[in-house]
């Protein structure tokens, strides 16, 4: 059985530019997939992908021209089926063989086997190995169905192509060329219209022939080089342009902006990278960098330059797909295109700027926020409201009066012309146009910032302002959408729901909030349920357990990403703690404790405890908090009594200030004393007092083992 390297090549017209990464990507792996799974691989086969704008291309070393013969166990049907009394063959057995191509007198030698419910019939059976032809083909028709297509094209196959006339195909692009290489041999194979061959395309304009021989599967990347002027690697090409651009940065004492998105992008748009330097007129550095940035990079693709202190400079870098020997025409056709679109940027930052942002105010009460909850201009009302009253609990009424005052300007710039333009700039040209008015500067950086943290890594609010304006944003939206039934589902969150829930979790953790997460739910509520129109009351119908749950399930997820165990975490989040800045101390405190040689005692014997408490509940039994001392009877409970006396007041101390290691670590001195009650002590006694006795003792246990975490969610 002969075993070569393989090369696949589908050649088409230029490819979704953002899209190409994945396409690539999907392609040589789910092709890889399919032949492995047809046994056509072998175990150290390995696969490269390649993808430029015009081509998705795969290489696989180690595959057979076909797969081997393997022994096959096929399950028929139950014995008591497939059998008659005579053990002979049922109608039912022999149609089921005559399916997989075998008759009656295959009866004898199937195989029975028990499933541990019944005896099961087997038929043993040798599997022809699939040719690679064969397998090819299953294998490319599998791959080009699951790409992650995001438009699909139709379009009419040409004369040249296998079924010429009116016949259509859907695929991302038109597709011209179809390549399939077993070492030097063409698999012959057909998909969208084309035959396989040898024969690829290199650079549009500087290839050194219109047509490329492949020589073999293994000469593709190195004859698109030479002969082709194309980098076929993805990742070859990617790499490429990054040394091209730090070694042209290097050259001004500059460095290129860091923008991985960019870099993709621009790697899908040129299959063989020139950088070129670029410059524009000085006076346009008087806007804002972040909408120079912008413009240069959303529309231009090119990569704006910084100094040393992170200042853009009037310099940009061009990636090329062309190397002519006199760059200078590429570079100032450049330089005439982006100077339109910074002109405009000036333009918009100068009209922007005859207009102060609260006189942009009433204008939001045009643009609909949602048609159930009203205006953007109703909505900055109800998130002022709510950052006044979080204002006034973190820090007073200085602090809430200018939360009060960035509230009802944050969203004022989505009427300004930049805005308009650059959506992506919202809250930073809010805050330049408030610096632009001198309005105290925790406010004009509240308004930049009340978006933050807008994805996972994002930097949080600057200052207490933006804190508090950015909790009651987050916090509207939050009781807004479930007020009216737009909860996330599966993998659709269109208002980004568990993004505002994980930037409030981010800011209370991790700036260690004094606040607790059912106050601001509620304070938030609260201001809904005033400000929205009494027709939308109808409409409005807020489950304060469900947000409550939906916050503590996306804090479980962040502390995973924070490497806290399941068991750590539930032992935590089960009390549902109300200052989430807490629980990280929480779950430190309940790591050390699980290391004491006590913790799995104490754990069990607490799980115990809950049991038998919530048996006793659900039961009917009576019991309460106050201990009858008279009623200890047993040296194991008095005992038990005066240990809990000892240890309960230290651990609450430790509590109380927030020294939840100590108080946890407090309650190893319970072992000895917990193990005795339960080995000599009969919780359910005959008599209904003394039973009740020591429910309350086991309860007043519990009260005092639990106060940090439930450490019965640590018993194995």
């Amino acid at each position: 059985m002969s075993s070569k390297n393989l090369l696949v090549e589908l050649f088409v017209e230029e490819l979704p530019p953002k899209a190409l990464k994945k396409l690539g990507e999907a392609f040589s792996s789910a092709l890889a997939e399919s032949l492995q799974a047809q046994g056509l691989t072998a175990e150290n086969s390995v696969v490269s992908g390649f993808a430029s704008p015009r081509r998705l291309a795969a290489h696989i070393t180690n595959v057979a021209a076909n797969a081997a013969d393997k022994q096959v166990a096929q399950k028929l049907m139950p014995v008591s089926v497939g059998l008659d009394a005579n053990g002979n063959a049922t109608p039912a057995l022999l149609k089921r063989l005559a399916a997989l191509g075998a008759d009656e007198t295959a009866v004898p030698s199937l195989r029975k086997e028990n499933d541990g419910k019944a005896d099961i019939l087997f038929l043993d059976a040798i599997q022809t190995g699939v040719y690679l032809a064969d397998g090819l083909q299953k294998a490319i028709e599998d791959a080009i169905a699951k790409l992650p297509i995001p438009k699909v094209m139709t379009y009419q196959l040409q004369e040249n192509c296998e079924q010429p006339g009116w016949d259509s195909v859907n695929f991302v692009r038109p597709a011209h060329g179809l390549v399939a290489l077993h070492g030097s041999d063409i698999v012959p194979v057909s998909v969208l219209g084309l035959k396989s061959g040898n024969i690829t395309y290199g650079h549009r304009f500087e290839a050194k022939s219109d047509s490329i021989k492949l020589s073999n599967a293994d000469s593709y990347a190195r004859q698109l080089k030479d002969e082709g002027a194309v980098i076929a690697s993805f990742e070859e090409r990617r790499a490429e342009i990054v040394s091209q651009l730090n070694l042209a940065a290097a050259k001004q004492n500059l460095k290129p902006i860091d923008d991985d998105a960019l870099l993709d992008e621009v790697t899908a748009l040129v299959e063989r990278p020139n950088v070129l330097l670029g410059q524009f007129e000085q006076e346009y550095l008087e806007v804002p960098q972040e909408c120079l940035i912008l413009t240069m990079k959303a529309n231009q693709k090119y990569f704006p330059l910084l100094d040393a202190q992170g200042k853009l400079t009037n310099k940009f870098l061009i990636v090329s797909n062309i190397s002519p020997a006199d760059p200078s025409k590429v570079i100032g056709g450049n330089e005439r295109v982006v100077r339109p679109r910074l002109a405009d940027a000036k333009f918009f930052f100068d009209q922007d700027r005859k207009k102060t942002l609260e006189s942009r105010i009433e204008g939001l009460d045009k643009v609909v926020y949602h048609n159930k909850l009203g205006s953007q201009g109703e909505r900055i009302l109800r998130v002022q409201a709510t950052a006044k009253a979080i204002g006034m609990a973190l820090g007073g009424e200085q602090l809430a009066e200018q939360a009060s005052q960035a509230a009802i300007l944050a969203k004022a710039d989505l009427l300004t012309d930049m805005v308009g333009e650059f959506p992506e700039l919202q809250g930073i040209m809010g805050r330049y146009y408030a610096q632009h008015e001198k309005l105290d500067g925790n406010i004009a950086y509240a308004i930049e910032d009340h978006y933050k943290p807008r994805f996972a890594g994002d930097e949080l609010p600057r200052n207490q302002v933006g804190v508090c304006v950015a909790l009651a944003d987050k916090l509207e939206t939050l009781v807004g959408m479930f007020g009216i039934g737009n909860m996330p589902t599966g993998d659709k969150d269109p208002f980004a729901l568990r993004r505002h829930a994980l930037g409030v979790i981010r800011m209370l953790v991790e700036l260690d909030l004094p606040l607790q997460i059912h106050h601001l739910i509620t304070t938030a509520q609260d201001v809904v349920l005033q400000k929205i129109k009494l027709e939308q009351h109808e409409e409005f119908a807020f489950n304060l357990t469900d947000l409550e749950k939906f916050i503590y399930e996306r804090l479980a997820g962040y502390l995973r990403e924070q490497a806290y165990t399941p068991q750590e975490i539930e032992a935590v989040l089960s009390l549902q703690p109300q200052r989430l800045g807490e629980v990280p101390k929480r779950l430190e405190a309940v790591r050390a404790f699980a290391k004491l040689p006590e913790a799995d005692s104490l754990a069990a014997a607490n799980k115990r405890v809950n049991n038998i408490l919530k048996k006793a509940r659900d039961g009917a039994n009576k019991f309460g908090h106050k201990l009858d001392t008279a009623l200890l009877q047993e040296a194991a409970e008095i005992e038990l009594h005066q240990a809990l006396g000892k240890t309960a007041p230290e651990a609450d101390k430790a509590f109380e200030r927030g020294d939840y290691a100590a108080s946890l670590q407090s309650l190893a001195a319970l072992k000895t004393p917990v193990d005795a009650f339960f080995d000599h002590v009969m919780v359910n006694a005959e008599d209904p007092d003394l039973r009740a006795n020591r429910l309350t003792l086991l309860d007043n246990l519990y009260q005092a083992m639990n106060r940090v975490a439930d450490i019965s969610k640590l018993a194995a």
